[in-house]
């Protein structure tokens, strides 16, 4: 995985003036565009859109400043006008081309990316791998942005509107693994950037063929291998730093890689003020 996201970043860095076909470049590397995604914003901390909006942005900078025509500069740029290029290139530097021009600066450059894999081995990652025949998830959802550090107050919100009555009927109801009251994120942006919405649901899994309250929102699941990783301690952070190794630390190392579908969070135990927790974070995975 290490070798494909430098392959990416390497064909990126070739062909920064002209589109680049990210489905193509995972099919060469044997993997997903997908997985790609998701482990290069993971890794890097910025979706790979991003990235290489940066870096067109850095490289055009430095021909704003040798005096090239800003037309010229925006068409090879990606940009089909000097308005579009401007407000692009205000974006990432703070400032417009014509400033730059006359002054200088400030620049924000975004450097090439080098991704090092480092295999400390001092922290074992206690992970399962679970085949898991259709199940359904249900409860109440709502459209909330990412947010990739602390809580996230719009699920908070969502959780608190949510009557005692109803958290008791949904443990109730749930009857297959994952188990317990669940916290479920679908519809996620693969570049998993920091504000996109997606789909949070607070419910129960559910067998095939369960029935469900017409008042319940459903994500049906379709049958599939799932990552299962266990993390205890201060809640979300531990939580949160569980995730973050999946992608530094497992995925690299393992033969496994992420397939679209739903991320799940079953909280098997917890404080009762929510502080601390012992959780199992599902991802769907397939064979690398």
């Amino acid at each position: 995985m290490i070798g494909a996201l430098n392959g990416l970043v390497e064909h990126i860095e070739s062909h920064l003036t002209e589109e680049i076909d990210i489905a193509a470049l995972a099919a060469d590397a044997g993997t997903t565009e997908y997985h790609l995604r998701r482990m290069f914003s993971s890794l890097a901390g910025m979706p790979l859109s991003e990235y290489i909006r940066r870096r067109r942005m850095t490289v055009a900078a430095s021909e704003v400043i040798a005096g090239r025509e800003l037309l010229d500069v925006a068409v090879r740029s990606g940009y089909g006008s000097a308005e579009a290029f401007a407000r692009a290139f205000r974006s990432v530097h703070g400032v417009g081309p014509g400033d730059v021009r006359r002054d200088g600066g400030p620049l924000r450059s975004q450097p090439q990316l080098r991704f090092r894999l480092t295999i400390e081995g001092n922290t074992p990652m206690d992970t399962r791998i679970a085949d898991r025949p259709g199940f359904r998830l249900v409860g109440h959802a709502a459209r909330v942005p990412l947010i990739h550090d602390g809580p996230n107050p719009h699920i908070q919100a969502h959780i608190a509107s949510l009557p005692e009555a109803e958290h008791l009927r949904l443990k109730v109801l749930g009857d297959t693994e994952p188990t317990g009251i669940l916290q479920v994120t679908d519809d996620v942006d693969p570049d998993s950037a920091e504000g996109t919405e997606l789909t949070y649901l607070h419910g129960v899994a559910v067998a095939d063929g369960t029935p469900v309250p017409d008042d319940l929102d459903v994500i049906d699941v379709a049958a599939g291998t799932w990552a299962v990783f266990r993390a205890s301690g201060p809640y979300p952070a531990a939580l949160q730093a569980t995730w973050a190794a999946t992608a530094a630390d497992w995925f690299p190392s393992n033969p496994w890689r992420l397939r679209p579908g739903p991320s799940i969070v079953a909280v098997l135990d917890r404080a009762a003020d929510f502080s601390t927790a012992t959780t199992e974070l599902w991802l769907p995975v397939e064979r690398a």
